[in-house]
């Protein structure tokens, strides 16, 4: 049996809890529109403190997940899991029940739509309220009621069950909880203002300040400088760190707080090592955190896909991309974004998991699809991608893999020029391919007798052909190119090279079910192909899905085994712990302990090694998943 207030009276409305304050919104636009004036207006003022503490924790969100700001200052060094992500979905329930409140409070109390914009009196009034009443409250209420066994089961229990605190674990928390917070922050306003010295500022000014500390007690970055605390020893008294509240969620016996430790002090409650541990973490960030052992340098498909990053939105990025409309007000500044990052960005991190102990992160060149398309941004390119990857080698970074287009043929050629140019590389340069392959190869029905291939002279299309034709398995191989083509069928053994067979024109295969797409294919082209085949494809972006009497296959890719840790981001438009065959393949090189570069082209002798490899370390085809 749920206990009672534990649940949000909204829960099972998902989306359409907004509309609560719907009604506030219609006041607002009929009074503008009609009457020509904002005659209620408490309510637009609500609506916008509603807005500004979205947007408090918002930033505060996007902040946290910077790691190329923010990695060497993390507290609880674990990722955050798709898991706590679900739970703290719905983070912002409090926003709508304290908004809901403060409109009872409007409607029962007229006169609070007359106060002024500032008064001082008030925020001495409201300070002094604060320390003296809603600081001691609150330790009382969570030491002594919430951390109480029936109470902390029941309701503070799911403020805990996040592992990692972050900026939305603050309002992650049950009803019943954000009522006592709401009897918490609603003290020193309501005094002020019962007293005769409330003030519109106070109000905006109290809320913002309540939220940006509990944010910053959750953020799980410190960002408190211990100097400060050394210069101003008191101070360490009246403002609490994000160090000092992770404490309280790590041993949950001390660090009681709400914001100021000094009642921690009082209450016999201050954990010992709070100060010690927040000079440690402070003094820190000026060195460099943990070597990862693997990196996967990804880079930008397009502009809208870019928003889909842990930093910008931590829900959007935890579910497989695809295009949003809320997106399109941001397209702009996303845009600027890409050009200064064209102009003055290196390659950053971007996210981070653990694998059997081994650290796994992604960095991203800041480069996006179209610019590798351009032949004066090619050289650019090849620089940033080169210096991540040296970059990787002087830290001890063991693997890096290279994503779809930094590892283009006619870019870098697979990687090779990496590793030619730095014969004295330490870091395994690792494209992918060899597993990309194998799972292209192993959709494949096992009945197969005929393929039409695209991209038939590219690494991977090679690689496919040869591989097929060892089966017996015939390939129509699309080129114009003769000399390309006698050049991989004289790869072949000789009594497979029958099985290869160069075609010039789409025609040549619409008697054939199963093609495998290496180069971007229109729709007019996939009307050759007959009814019921199905599109493999290798290429970047994915061909469109024109046919409905035909399927479509992902990009090639593989499901991370299960032991992983600290997975909360989609890459790209995959399943949730699904990456990219590339950065799959480089996930097995590292685990395997393989000490040869993967570059430039694919040995086929290796294709069943490496896909072994990843079946006895865990991975999975996506579609067996």
């Amino acid at each position: 049996m749920v206990a009672p207030l534990s649940a949000w009276p909204w829960e099972n409305l998902g989306i359409f809890k907004y509309l609560l304050v719907g009604p506030l919104a219609a006041k607002v636009v009929h009074s503008w529109i009609y009457e020509g004036t904002i005659k209620d207006i408490w309510c637009l003022h609500v609506l916008l403190i509603c807005a500004l503490r979205g947007l408090i924790h918002q930033l505060w969100s996007s902040y946290s997940n910077m790691l190329f700001l923010t990695r060497n200052r993390r507290i609880i060094q674990q990722g955050v899991d798709f898991k706590q992500i679900d739970r703290e979905w719905d983070w912002d329930n409090f926003i709508i029940l304290q908004a809901l409140l403060a409109s009872m409070a409007c409607l029962i109390f007229p006169s609070l739509d007359g106060l002024p914009l500032w008064n001082t009196k008030g925020i001495i009034t409201l300070l002094l309220l604060h320390v003296a009443v809603s600081e001691p409250l609150y330790y009382w209420a969570h030491r002594f009621l919430l951390h109480e066994s029936y109470l902390f089961i029941n309701y503070h229990s799911l403020h805990h069950s996040s592992p990692v605190p972050h900026p939305f674990t603050a309002g992650h928390a049950t009803f019943l909880e954000h009522l006592i917070l709401c009897v918490v922050i609603g003290i020193p306003m309501a005094g002020s203002i019962l007293m005769g010295y409330g003030s519109i500022a106070m109000v905006y000014g109290y809320v913002s300040t309540f939220d940006f500390l509990r944010c910053l007690g959750h953020s799980n970055v410190e960002v408190v400088p211990h100097e400060i605390f050394n210069k101003l020893p008191l101070l360490r008294y009246f403002l609490y760190t994000p160090t000092y509240h992770s404490l309280h969620h790590t041993e949950m016996e001390t660090n009681f707080c709400l914001f100021m430790p000094l009642f921690d002090a009082v209450g016999n409650t201050l954990n010992r090592n709070s100060w010690q541990l927040h000079e440690k973490i402070s003094l820190g960030s000026a060195k460099n955190g943990r070597v990862p052992d693997f990196v996967f340098l990804a880079h930008g498909v397009d502009i809208t896909s870019s928003m889909h990053v842990p930093f910008v939105f931590r829900s959007f990025s935890s579910v497989p991309f695809s295009t949003r409309i809320f997106l399109l007000p941001f397209w702009p500044f996303a845009f600027t974004v890409m050009l200064a990052m064209w102009a003055w960005s290196k390659a950053f991190v971007l996210t981070f998991y653990n694998l059997r102990g081994y650290l796994h992160q992604t960095w991203i060149v800041p480069r996006f699809g179209f610019q590798y398309f351009l032949p004066f941004a090619m050289e650019g390119i090849n620089k940033r991608i080169e210096e991540a990857i040296l970059r990787a080698d002087k830290i001890g970074v063991k693997v890096i893999s290279l994503a779809a287009l930094n590892k283009n043929e006619a870019l870098n050629g697979g990687g090779t020029l990496f590793v030619e140019k730095h014969p004295e590389l330490k870091v395994r340069v690792v494209h992918g391919n060899t597993l990309t392959a194998a799972v292209i190869l192993n959709e494949i029905p096992k009945d197969a007798e005929e393929v039409f291939l695209t991209g038939a002279t590219s690494k991977l299309g090679r690689a496919i052909a040869l591989y097929l034709c060892r089966r017996r398995v015939r390939v129509l191989m699309l080129t114009l190119s003769t000399e390309r083509f006698q050049k991989i069928q004289r790869e072949a053994p000789v009594d497979c090279q029958n099985y290869l067979v160069q075609v010039t024109k789409y025609q040549a295969a619409q008697h054939c079910k199963t093609w495998i797409v290496g180069k971007w294919i229109t729709p007019r082209e996939q009307s050759w192909a007959p009814s019921g085949t199905h599109f493999h494809q290798f290429v970047v972006p994915p061909i469109l899905a024109f046919r409905r009497d035909c399927t479509y296959g992902d990009l090639a890719a593989m499901r991370l085994p299960e032991d992983v840790e600290g997975l909360g981001s989609c890459e790209y438009t995959m399943e949730r712990g699904v990456v990219h065959a590339c950065h799959a393949g480089g996930v097995v090189h590292q685990l395997e302990g393989w000490t040869h570069h993967e570059v430039g082209a694919i040995d086929v002798d290796r294709i069943d090694l490496v896909w072994e490899a990843a079946m006895k370390h865990g991975l999975k085809p996506v579609s067996s998943a």
